[in-house]
């Protein structure tokens, strides 16, 4: 992980230490190349977690869009959802 990106996500965790009381609901928007596989990858990545996924294709079907809302335990694990669907190829974090 680059220095920029390690930045980011200390500066997420403490954001979300401070603006929420954990656990909490918190909503999860990702953009990938449309694929089944790439879109199954982001699904399984919060398999078993009782999360609410939403997909909806771009207006030229080229990319998906992903919104998973999902209760987490507190701002580490939010982060480390970012880092493990980081890995997907062609993702999207917004």
């Amino acid at each position: 992980m680059d220095k920029k990106t390690e930045e980011f996500y200390i500066r997420l965790r403490e954001e979300l230490g401070n603006t929420s009381t954990w656990p909490n609901e918190y909503l999860y928007k990702f953009i990938v190349p449309t694929s089944p596989s790439k879109i199954e990858e982001v699904e399984n990545a919060f398999n078993n977690m009782g999360a609410v996924i939403q997909t909806s294709q771009s207006k030229t079907g080229k990319y998906t869009s992903i919104s998973i809302n999902v209760m987490m335990e507190g701002p580490n694990q939010v982060v480390e959802k970012y880092i493990q669907v980081s890995n997907i190829e062609g993702i999207i974090s917004l």
